[in-house]
Formats: structure tokens, C-alpha cells, sequence
């Protein structure tokens, strides 16, 4: 269905599967020195589908990057879900040494600390601009290498598929009642905001969303954007689609590395992969912006698709419970705590940065061009 994506060949070797002493800067017979590039194959777990575009294309970049920026001393095998270990076993395997990388969304790892939500999304949460400026400069990256540490891994930035919309339902929505006992799939704290309004949240990973729906085991999905949810034809089983989201205003992914492994690379080895993270982050958020503008006028045009605006007493329904569960996931332990006050404050300047730059602007535009 998707056009097969050259992988990057390489031995299966973990942590321990490194050659000092290449041709790139480290003394024949002897330890690296801090500016070398070490021979190392690695292996890559990640949470989404074979082949899948925009999120498959995220970590078959971040390896294509770390191979042309090492001079293709450094290669990379990745896996999709299911090739290696399922997708959300991926945090695992990267804990314990079992693969030496994931690319994944940090909330799949609520059930290690619920502070993972807030590095991927959280309702009414921050825009793709927005948590890159908390992560980079608002102090989210220090709290977010605190608590990847106590799994034994080290988190970079390395992807944002933006904002997502409502979703898919079989039937129309028309106030907050019709949204009690549907059974919907979308994850992480969307999910138990979705709970306290009365409906039924389910998390399941993205190859099992069609199936489900076909089933009827759901009533209703999220899934990414018009792009990938193009891609996976929800159209043909739930015609509704509905606007705007709630639950991940911009939708920030990750790349895990084996914390063990880390620390072993040299400052030229680290700065390799944290600039083919970087580097693939930015290029996701070009190719999503113009990929799901192309994608949602084919979901209309040529797919009968309805879209349609979430009533407003569903949404003000929606904020209340977002800001009770907020603030119970923060009550959780210190760290999550710490990492919420700090999301919170990032997110409070931004808003009124946004207020009067983005928004302001948006609106104006609007109005110029009569739409």
C-alpha cells in the first residue's frame, strides 16, 4: 500500500556491538579519544506500523542522518512495530539493552510514570512551537532526562506530527450526551479525559485501529492527522470527522537511547545523534503541515468525508475535565509534579506570546481574505 522505504542494512548488535579504533579519529590499538567516531551498528525499535508514512518515515530518518553525518561510521537497523518487539514493548527493550534505540511517542509509557504524558502531548496542552520552546529552552529537557534516567534511557526530541484533530466517529455528535458509553481509541491523558465525560477509552496501537473499527470493538478513533489517517482508510468505516482536537495540539516524539550506551559515545558521537534528531524533527513538521492540508481536501473531495466542529458544550465539557486530570496526574509524585509546574509556566508565557502574534495575526488573515 505504501511505497517500501530503503532500510539502512547493519548487523543486529546491541549495546555491545561497537569496534573502536575506524578510520575516523581514534588511535590504532587504543582507547577513543573524545573527538572520535567509533564504529557502531545499532539497532532501532519503533511504535509504528512498517512502511507507514510521515511516522515511519521519522526514524528511517534520524538513522539515514546519523549514517551520512558519521561518514558512515555509525549505521542504524530499525524495526517496525512488530519486527522485533510489539510497540509498546519498545521502551523496554531499550530499558534493558535489548535494542539500543526506540522512536516512539512518550505517553505508550504512562504505566512507567505518568510524567511521560507531558512530552508527547496533554489536553489543551502546547503547540508544535510551544513545547519545542519548553523542551529546548523552558527546562523540560532536564526533567525529562531526570526521568528517562530512572529507566536507564536518554530522550531526544526527534519528530511532531502537529495538531490532531477530533477524530473519526460512526455517527454524528451532537452535544455532550452523545458522547456517553462510545467507545473510542485515543491514549494517554485524552483518554481519561474522555472517561470523566462518560465515555469509554480505549489504548490500542495504531495497526490495530482498523480492524477495531471495522469490528466494532470501537465506536470511534484518533489517530494522527488527515495524512496518516488517509493512509489507513477510517473513511470507509466512519464517515464523521470532527474538529478541532483536544487532546495533542502538537504532538512531540521521541528517540530513546540505551542511557548505558549513551554514555559511552564520545562528544562528537552525541552531538551526531542529537543533530539527526533535531534535523528529522524539523523536516516532520514541514512534511506533516503540507501532507495533511493535500490529504484533507482528498478525505472531502474525493472520499465523501463529513467534517465537522465539535459542538461547544462537548469542548467546555472537555476543558473542565482536562484541568481535573491535570492536576491529579501532577499529584502523583514529586517529579511529575515538578515537570507539570514547569509545563504550566512554559505553556502560560507562550499563550500570551501566541495571543497577540500567531492568533492576532491568523485572524486578521481570515478577515483579509474573506474566509
Amino acid at each position: 500500500m505504501f511505497k517500501r522505504r530503503q532500510l539502512l542494512t547493519g548487523g543486529a548488535l546491541g549495546a555491545a556491538g561497537l569496534v573502536a579504533g575506524c578510520e575516523c579519529g581514534a588511535p590504532a590499538g587504543g582507547a577513543a579519544i573524545p573527538g572520535a567516531i567509533n564504529s557502531r551498528e545499532l539497532k532501532m525499535v519503533t511504535t509504528w506500523p512498517k512502511d507507514f508514512p510521515g511516522l515511519g518515515a521519522m526514524p528511517e530518518r534520524v538513522a539515514q542522518f546519523i549514517t551520512e553525518m558519521s561518514g558512515g561510521a555509525m549505521t542504524v537497523r530499525v524495526f517496525a512495530a512488530g519486527e522485533l518487539v510489539s510497540a509498546f514493548e519498545s521502551f523496554d527493550a531499550v530499558s534493558n539493552g535489548a535494542a539500543d534505540m526506540y522512536h516512539g511517542a512518550e505517553y505508550y509509557w504512562v504505566g512507567k510514570s505518568p510524567g511521560f504524558n507531558f512530552f508527547t502531548a496533554v489536553p489543551f496542552g502546547m503547540t508544535i512551537s510551544e513545547i519545542m520552546a519548553w523542551t529546548e529552552f523552558g527546562g523540560g529537557q532536564p526533567l525529562w532526562d531526570e526521568l528517562s534516567a530512572k529507566f536507564n534511557i536518554k530522550p531526544i526530541a526527534a519528530g511532531n506530527s502537529g495538531h490532531q484533530l477530533g477524530g473519526w466517529f460512526k455517527k454524528e455528535i451532537k452535544s455532550l450526551e452523545d458522547l456517553r458509553g462510545l467507545k473510542m481509541r485515543m491514549p494517554g491523558l485524552g483518554g481519561e479525559v474522555l472517561r470523566r465525560i462518560g465515555a469509554s477509552a480505549v489504548a490500542i496501537s495504531g495497526g490495530e485501529i482498523y480492524p477495531a473499527l471495522q469490528s466494532g470493538a470501537i465506536d470511534a478513533t484518533e489517530w494522527v492527522g488527515p495524512w496518516n489517517d488517509l493512509a489507513f482508510g477510517f473513511y470507509q468505516e466512519a464517515k464523521y470527522y470532527y474538529w478541532p482536537g483536544f487532546h495533542e495540539p502538537g504532538s512531540q516524539l521521541a528517540c530513546g537511547i540505551n542511557l548505558d550506551l549513551w554514555n559511552t559515545f564520545t562528544a562528537t558521537e552525541k552531538s551526531i545523534i542529537t543533530g539527526a534528531c533535531q534535523r528529522a524533527n524539523n523536516i516532520s513538521i514541514a512534511e506533516f503541515t503540507h501532507h495533511n492540508a493535500i490529504a484533507l481536501e482528498q478525505l472531502l473531495t474525493e472520499h465523501g468525508v463529513e467534517l465537522r466542529k465539535m459542538p461547544d458544550d462537548v469542548m467546555a465539557a472537555l476543558a473542565d475535565a482536562s484541568q481535573t486530570v491535570l492536576e491529579e496526574t501532577a499529584a502523583t509524585d514529586d517529579l511529575t509534579n515538578r515537570i507539570y509546574k514547569s509545563f504550566r509556566d512554559s505553556l502560560a508565557r507562550s499563550m500570551e506570546w501566541s495571543r497577540i502574534s500567531d492568533e492576532a495575526y491568523m485572524a486578521a488573515r481570515r478577515k483579509a481574505f474573506n474566509l
